[in-house]
């Protein structure tokens, strides 16, 4: 009976302490795209270009690249708990500081400080999930994360436009900012790094489907770890695909399409989230069905993403030969099918990615992939407004053919994307029959 009670008490606290990580993780989605809400207020306040704008907007990608690998191994010493609660601080700083930025520079500085802040975020969850689930439950947790960070990217775009209405752009950052150093405290009270932590059995102890080696193989250092990844030749078409994708989807969706909706379609604010939202939209309903149809339909998950990113080529076309002549129901389905097919089937990407290593150093490999899609971003935002500069300004706003020509680099980003996958291996698990007669990983 008191077996049955622990499990009983570990099922239920699992679930608390994933509750707390996923607020966090919301606001890491929102603070990814929450630039494309307040890009004008940002180019008032600032006076700045859009090249300029879009280096502030990416300002949050370099840290939280750089931090991936370094986020596994704090929340393998420190711990989830702590790395979670000190970073989380500094978010919380960065927010605070964004909206009180007296200058441009110093805007860039705060993003910089919320970049750091939410990196270890994703990382310390899946270490958690390791720690207090059973490993049949990782995919689909992981699944549910992104379902999570789709409902991030929901408020940052209709709830943020209606905030910023009410109450200016920075009070609305600094009340984001104290809503987050709550967040930290109920982080530091509430996660356990292990079900040990409160005297209680791991799911590891009891779930026999995990191989007994896999203890022993972690041991691998980072190094050889990161070695392996790198050069293991199927790993760069998976990197290279993220990249494109990645920097496609959060040039647009995370800076320049509501500047876009505003300028050229004369779009309100609250008019152009309604449309971004579409992107969220996207994601949640992707996030479900496209593991659903790799896993249980298909069967596989090169068919899924080499789909997907077909018809991510052919969403961008009309953005780049109709850019003055779609209504707001053809740009809300643009964006929602950018959500579905650019965005939500990162996570066939990054199950491919985790399936192509040995277990031991999985971790390495998703840390090691997931620097791809933030590089991607990083380069894209100032990218695009390199291109809108290059153009100039009419009557103060970006002309369309300045759109189109930034469009227009999206699309031959989504070519190659889409080239890139074609290259790669299938990794779904082979049925444990034919498993035993299978040559090993070249």
């Amino acid at each position: 009976m008191e077996g049955k009670s622990d499990l009983r008490k570990l099922l239920r606290y699992r679930w608390l302490i994933f509750s707390v990580l996923a607020i966090g993780y919301v606001l890491v989605y929102f603070h990814r795209v929450s630039s494309a809400v307040v890009a004008p207020e940002l180019i008032e306040a600032f006076h700045v270009s859009g090249a300029t704008l879009g280096v502030l907007a990416s300002a949050y990608f370099y840290p939280y690249a750089i931090m991936q690998l370094p986020a596994g191994l704090l929340s393998d010493s420190l711990g989830p708990r702590k790395a979670v609660t000190l970073f989380t601080l500094i978010a919380a700083a960065g927010a605070v500081l964004f909206g009180l930025s007296p200058s441009v520079s110093f805007a860039i500085f705060a993003r910089i400080l919320v970049g750091l802040g939410v990196a270890v975020i994703f990382i310390s969850t899946m270490k958690v999930f390791s720690e207090w689930f059973f490993a049949r439950e990782f995919a689909m947790m992981t699944a549910i994360m992104m379902i999570v960070g789709g409902i991030g990217w929901l408020s940052a775009s209709t709830p943020l436009a209606l905030l910023t209405l009410w109450v200016g752009w920075r009070m609305a950052f600094i009340f984001i900012g104290m809503g987050t150093l709550v967040l930290a405290i109920l982080c530091w009270f509430i996660i356990r790094d292990r079900p040990g932590d409160m005297g209680l059995s791991s799911p590891m102890d009891i779930d026999y489907s995990k191989s007994k080696t896999d203890a022993e193989q972690s041991r691998m250092g980072l190094l050889e770890g990161m070695r392996t990844v790198l050069f293991q030749p199927y790993f760069w078409p998976l990197a290279i695909w993220f990249f494109f994708t990645c920097g496609n989807i959060f040039g647009l969706g995370g800076l320049w399409g509501g500047p876009f909706m505003m300028e050229v379609y004369g779009l309100s604010k609250a008019e152009a989230a309604n449309i971004l939202m579409m992107i969220a939209v996207g994601t949640i309903i992707g996030s479900l069905v496209l593991g659903f149809l790799s896993d249980r339909v298909l069967q596989g998950r090169k068919p899924i993403l080499v789909g997907c990113a077909t018809i991510a080529v052919f969403t961008w076309i009309p953005l780049v030969v109709f850019t003055v002549r779609l209504n707001a129901s053809i740009l809300a389905l643009i964006f929602f099918l950018l959500g579905v097919f650019s965005n939500s089937v990162i996570v066939i990407g990054f199950a491919s990615a985790k399936e192509l290593f040995p277990t031991s150093i999985a971790g390495t490999s998703t840390g090691t992939v997931n620097l791809f899609p933030f590089l991607g971003a990083a380069v894209f935002q100032p990218m695009m407004g390199a291109i809108l500069d290059r153009a100039g300004k009419v009557g103060g706003v970006y002309p369309p053919i300045a759109y189109r020509w930034a469009f227009f680099a999206c699309l031959i980003s989504a070519i190659i994307a889409l080239i890139a996958i074609l290259f790669m291996k299938e990794t779904f698990p082979k049925p444990i029959s034919r498993q035993k007669n299978s040559p090993p990983l070249d």
